[in-house]
């Protein structure tokens, strides 16, 4: 024993050593895993949604009024309208039952059975999904001759459970919400009938609070102004600071990416806290970095931020296609790629953008601006965000 303990001991050192060298051979082979997600909403499974607390508030204040309007939450194009939804039974209080309807969801219904009974169904699944909570179906056959008043059954149904569950409140949410207009033109059905049932519902059901979100301003909907009374609008934009820089760099627990701190502004620069081009371009950074030898996968610099910015706009292209297409039009997109050349000097004096559009500019800039897609600075105009901005410089 006292001629091999030493012996022993030097073996065990050596054992030691290697499995420790080893182990950081292991770590420097890794990849980084990718948490980011784009084009496609984030569920409460999904641990990379983050922030949108000042807005959770917002709503929630707006629920508990004893007045309880209803809400409109409007923002552009992949702002996270869709993800902060599906979040809101975490940022919200237990006693608030989120009842999520997908306005999507309902292309398919041809006549009003159709619709009342997909909107059940929907509620029924959110419900179970964010609080854990059962309620009664809906028997199709029951709709077949009299949809509205056997709605209103299954109402006062959902109520009495809601009641029971220590008074608690049904958030009733109705997401792409021109979807569901577009629905009851196409069928022809009369849209005075369903606006009347959400009506009585805000007026005679305080167990229910009604929330539609929409890409498109309120005023896209003035054909329903009568019905819509009160409404109380919210506007989602952009993440704050703090929260985009935490999608940035700790997008969730234990991240292995770490960014020199140039790197991180410039991300922050470039997309403004907009969830979408945030998710975007990170993705690619991740990407980008994990093609890298492993001493420099793990620390980002400019250099990597701008590698991934010419992928992300190659890759993010049907998002900013859709701004040419369906949010600027041929004006606009010509303002636009105007306004991209020109940044080199500042904003775009007014008097300049006159002189080169003619006065019909104003217009334009007066829509490009509600798109917010460019802001007025000074006397001038500018892209509101810089990443947008470099997809209409090579456009």
């Amino acid at each position: 024993a006292a001629r091999f303990f030493p012996i022993a001991l030097h073996w065990q050192r050596l054992i030691t050593e290697q499995a420790q060298t080893l182990a950081r051979a292991g770590e420097e082979g890794q990849e980084i895993d990718n948490p980011y997600i784009f084009g496609v909403p984030l569920t409460a499974q999904q641990h990379i949604f983050v922030g949108r607390i000042d807005i959770s508030r917002r709503i929630e204040q707006q629920i508990l009024d004893q007045r309880h309007p209803p809400l409109f939450l409007d923002g552009q194009r992949r702002m996270g309208k869709t993800s902060l939804l599906h979040n809101l039974g975490r940022l919200l209080p237990n006693a608030i039952i989120p009842l999520y309807v997908d306005g999507q969801g309902l292309a398919g219904c041809q006549n009003y059975a159709d619709l009342l009974y997909n909107t059940v169904w929907q509620i029924r699944r959110s419900a179970a999904q964010q609080r854990q909570l059962s309620l009664p179906a809906l028997e199709r056959s029951s709709l077949a001759s009299k949809p509205f008043p056997a709605f209103n059954d299954w109402l006062r149904q959902v109520e009495e459970i809601l009641h029971s569950q220590n008074q608690a409140v049904g958030l009733l949410i109705f997401d792409e919400f021109e979807a569901l207009d577009a629905i009851l033109q196409q069928r022809q059905l009369d849209e005075a009938i369903i606006m009347n049932l959400l009506r009585h519902l805000i007026q005679h059901r305080p167990a229910f609070r009604l929330l539609f979100a929409s890409s498109h301003p309120l005023e896209m909907f003035d054909h329903w102004a009568s019905y819509l009374i009160n409404t109380q609008v919210l506007h989602l934009s952009y993440l704050q600071e703090a929260e985009t820089r935490q999608l940035v760099e700790r997008p969730v627990l234990g991240f292995a990416l770490q960014y020199e701190v140039d790197a991180g502004n410039f991300v922050c620069r470039l997309t403004r806290g907009h969830p979408h081009l945030v998710q975007l371009l990170c993705y690619e950074i991740v990407n980008s970095k994990n093609e890298q030898p492993p001493p420099q996968r793990f620390l980002a610099d400019i250099s990597d931020v701008q590698t991934a910015l010419a992928r992300a706009l190659k890759s993010g292209r049907f998002f900013f296609v859709d701004i040419e297409r369906n949010q600027a039009g041929k004006e606009g997109v010509a303002v636009l790629r105007f306004l991209a050349q020109a940044a080199a000097d500042g904003p775009a004096p007014a008097n300049r953008l006159r002189r080169q559009f003619g006065d019909g500019v104003d217009a334009i800039l007066r829509q490009l601006v509600q798109r917010e897609l460019i802001e007025p600075v000074d006397d001038g105009y500018q892209f509101q965000v810089e990443m947008i901005r470099h997809w209409f410089i090579g456009g």
